[in-house]
């Protein structure tokens, strides 16, 4: 397998890839028992070279529910049932992850409600209120 060039500054070499066929579910009749085009890959985050702290950070908490014992991130791929096509695709979902863990994310400023929001709110609030009114028992006598 061949190192998989991110950007010119961000490269994951062949030695963190760690690939394994599977056999895959799913529609495919009995084919599906006997040929193993699931493709798993796993990627050794360490090993990423030109990853700047901050963004391996935002990489690491973002596939944190996809890692094994060792920390190493489990991609799999079953789109196609060729096997070629599938090692093809996850490593396309590596490098478009770790694409996104590079922008930083933008700050949210606070803002405050605008004047149609609090009107609208209100109206909103005034007719549960009215709603809730009917509901209660009216005394006829």
């Amino acid at each position: 397998m061949d190192a998989l060039d991110v950007t010119g500054a961000v490269v994951i070499p062949a030695a963190a890839f760690q690939v394994k066929a599977v056999r895959a579910g799913g529609p495919g009749g009995q084919n599906v028992n006997k040929v193993a085009s699931k493709v798993e890959v796993r990627v050794d985050l360490a090993l990423i070279e030109g990853l700047d702290p901050a963004s391996l950070d935002r990489l690491r908490a973002k596939v944190r529910n996809q890692l094994d014992a060792e920390g190493r991130w489990i991609v799999t791929s079953s789109r196609t049932r060729d096997q070629l096509l599938n090692l093809e695709d996850a490593r396309s979902k590596v490098a478009q992850a770790v694409l996104e863990s590079l922008k930083a994310p933008v700050p949210r400023r606070p803002t405050r409600p605008t004047r149609s929001s609090r009107t609208v709110r209100l109206i909103v609030k005034k007719r549960a209120g009215a709603v809730k009114k009917d509901r209660a028992r009216k005394d006829w006598d």
